[in-house]
């Protein structure tokens, strides 16, 4: 039997050869890292056997907790089965049973699945299934996107494009398509952003193909909501103009803004929508559901209407496995009504928060909460990575946004867990502000 390595070893090895994403070089090789052996519900355990309560679900990924037994069996029970084959020209169950159980539970009209790798994918496909309808329907002008101040729609080139988080964006700005940039609908200015909004595609609305949002809730700029009412505002211009709208819910999706979908807040049916992260629970999977005019665009014509577009593990059979039985675990344990019960205790304690000196903005909404320490500076801030530090010590990983310090934990976490990660948080800001 193989040798497990010591922490010792693990920490070598991994200082030595693995490059860590959104992480600087130079600070990484001083830090010593959590090690994390495994996990179970809504924590991470470290090799020492250490208990982290994980508070951002691992990147907004395990919305249903780690090591849910029913993933876990069906992962062990489709790896034995099918493990992979490609869906060019083959179709097989896991991909079949998923799409009609998304186009079940999606808002209505959306009647088809395009499968991809992961959140990332899923909004680059969207620009390019975007594209290519409107080229089928002769609208060929229509080649240029509106995406929010301060958007974040994933890494892949095209997904960049969109991004409105500068740091993100700056070094490959030489190669990213042209993007027009909207206001940021505030909470008590939305009118102006959406007479901005207005004035935007009322003067270009015949080059746009499509306008791209995070509906309700911005992650990666810092958990910044708005209100619902410019999201239905928002459709009805779009509607109006024929512009594509775009809903990316690879964050807001699956209950996470204590509604299925961030667009049931406003009512809305978006023309493309956007899933990864929660959708699959355990491996890379994502899926861009689009209306039946969308897909009846790439019908006819002389054999050059496919989607020219696909990733090797499009639709794979134990992605797509996972991602139904986390719909029928949704369905089983009333999971979206679960996150409902349990988002007062975040606000509360974000109202909480907020009275704290040096604390400003606190906010909520669904299962997530965020707050900006004064004096903060954007991204590149330290304070948030003091509150880190404190947050680690006490039990908890709490990986901030530069300055920004938000909990986004699994749905599911227990009441008594939930309100631990929240003191956890209260203790450590407290703590981080006095150093």
């Amino acid at each position: 039997m193989k040798r497990s390595l010591t922490r010792t070893e693990i920490v070598r090895l991994d200082k030595e050869h693995v490059w860590h994403p959104y992480t600087p070089v130079d600070r990484w090789e001083k830090t010593d890292p959590i090690v994390v052996a495994r996990a179970e519900g809504s924590c991470l355990y470290e090799a020492d056997g250490t208990r982290l309560l994980d508070g951002n679900s691992s990147w907004w990924v395990a919305a249903l907790g780690h090591a849910h037994p029913r993933l876990v069996r069906v992962l062990r029970e489709q790896a034995a089965a099918l493990d992979h084959c490609a869906l060019a020209g083959i179709a097989h169950e896991p991909a079949s049973a998923l799409a009609a159980e998304l186009v079940r539970v999606a808002p209505r009209g959306l009647t088809r699945v395009f499968y991809t790798d992961n959140g990332s994918t899923s909004v680059e496909v969207a620009v390019k299934i975007a594209l290519q309808t409107w080229q089928h329907l002769g609208a060929t002008r229509k080649t240029r996107f509106v995406a929010l101040n301060s958007a974040f729609h994933g890494d892949t080139l095209g997904a960049s494009s969109l991004g409105g988080v500068e740091i993100f964006r700056r070094p490959f700005s030489s190669v990213l398509f042209e993007c027009f940039r909207a206001p940021f609908p505030e909470p008590n200015a939305y009118e102006m952003a959406f007479d901005s909004m207005h004035r935007l595609i009322a003067t270009e609305g015949d080059t746009i193909a499509a306008v791209v949002i995070e509906p309700l809730l911005q992650g990666a700029a810092g958990m910044r909501s708005y209100p619902a009412e410019y999201l239905s505002a928002l459709r009805e211009l779009t509607l109006k103009h024929d512009i594509l709208l775009i809903a990316d819910e690879v964050f807001t999706g699956y209950g996470r803004t204590s509604k299925m979908w961030a667009c049931d807040h406003a009512g809305i049916t978006p023309d493309i929508l956007c899933l990864g992260k929660a959708f699959s629970s355990l491996i890379p999977m994502g899926a861009t559901l689009v209306t039946d005019r969308i897909y009846d665009s790439f019908r006819g014509g002389p054999g050059d209407r496919a989607l020219w577009y696909g990733h090797t593990f499009c639709g794979n059979p134990i992605g797509a496995a996972l991602a139904l039985e986390v719909l029928s675990i949704y369905e089983d344990e009333g999971v979206v009504d679960q996150a409902a019960a349990k988002a007062p205790r975040i606000k509360a304690a974000f109202e909480r928060l907020g009275e704290l000196p040096g604390v400003a903005r606190a906010r909520s909404l669904g299962m997530t909460g965020a707050a900006d320490l004064e004096g903060a500076s954007g991204y590149l801030g330290s304070a948030g990575w003091r509150v880190y530090d404190e947050a680690r010590r006490r039990g908890a990983y709490l990986r901030p946004l530069g300055d920004t310090v938000y909990v986004c934990p699994p749905l599911v976490i227990s009441d008594r867990e939930l309100d631990e990660l929240l003191e956890i948080l209260h203790e450590s800001v407290r703590a981080a502000l006095r150093a």
